[in-house]
């Protein structure tokens, strides 16, 4: 192959790994979250809320790394399955604000679960795990956007 086109090969990109991963891990989850009538996307919206609800469409869409284009269906959807609520904030209308329904907050109980059903399935050493961890969180907060 030209040298030329060295910076191209597959094998030299560190996203493909990071895509690869992303998505081997996420079908690791569907069995465990199919249970819970989740999606991958609705079950860390879920996790962001039973930890800091109410929470603001803006504040969760930092949280989780999610413009409001993905969060606005994903929200109206979750809102449709009767876990969430959305209102508009009373001291600003333009702030819509995501508060946990009483299934919501039930639903916690049930997704204690998952993560001991997951954990095996990822085959790392605890501290490579928290290495890996670390570094992905650099990684994104040193992502230039």
């Amino acid at each position: 192959m030209n040298q030329d086109y060295d910076a191209l090969r597959l094998d030299r990109q560190l996203c493909f790994p990071l895509y690869a991963a992303s998505r081997a891990v996420i079908r690791l989850y569907h069995p465990a979250l199919s249970s819970l009538d989740l999606t991958y996307t609705q079950y860390i919206t879920m996790m962001a809320l039973w930890e800091d609800a109410p929470m603001s469409v803006k504040e969760l869409g930092e949280r989780l790394y999610l413009d409001t284009g993905t969060l606005t269906p994903l929200l109206k959807a979750m809102e449709k399955k009767g876990l969430v609520s959305r209102a508009r904030s009373r001291e600003d209308e333009r702030c819509v604000l995501i508060t946990l329904t009483a299934a919501g907050e039930s639903l916690r109980d049930q997704a204690l679960r998952v993560p001991a059903e997951i954990g095996p399935c990822v085959k790392l050493e605890p501290e490579r795990a928290r290495e890996l961890y670390t570094l992905l969180y650099e990684l994104l907060e040193n992502i230039a956007e």
